[in-house]
């Protein structure tokens, strides 16, 4: 399955293959949007970031290969494949991309 095809419906895929990381990047692909919320695939080339924000809604960030550092009300946690974290509403989070890593972030907005 390359990178580049939708996401098939009503079948089993490894979701960590579905995307592709890219040097120097950040990737992402939205595989399911709907008014209570969102699934988002990730790819993180090493060293790379996303600086401290808050979003209304609690999130799932769930890792698939790789390792991350995660700063969720100022407290880091280290998360690696095989592991997620919950970053609450209104709480200001940011990514580090400590090795290169893949996500999956699961916003819920209800």
């Amino acid at each position: 399955m390359s990178s580049g095809s939708e996401t098939p419906k009503a079948a089993a895929v490894r979701i960590a293959d579905h995307i592709s990381y890219q040097a120097g990047a950040v990737v992402s692909k939205t595989i399911l949007q709907k008014p209570t919320g969102t699934v988002t695939l990730f790819a993180f080339d090493a060293g790379q970031k996303l600086s401290e924000h808050t979003a209304p809604f609690d999130a799932i960030a769930e890792v698939l290969d790789g390792e991350a550092e995660l700063v969720i009300g100022g407290e880091v946690v280290t998360v690696s494949a095989g592991f997620l974290a919950i970053m609450p509403a209104n709480v200001p989070h940011a990514v580090n991309a400590v090795k290169r890593f893949k996500m999956l972030l699961t916003m819920i907005r209800s």
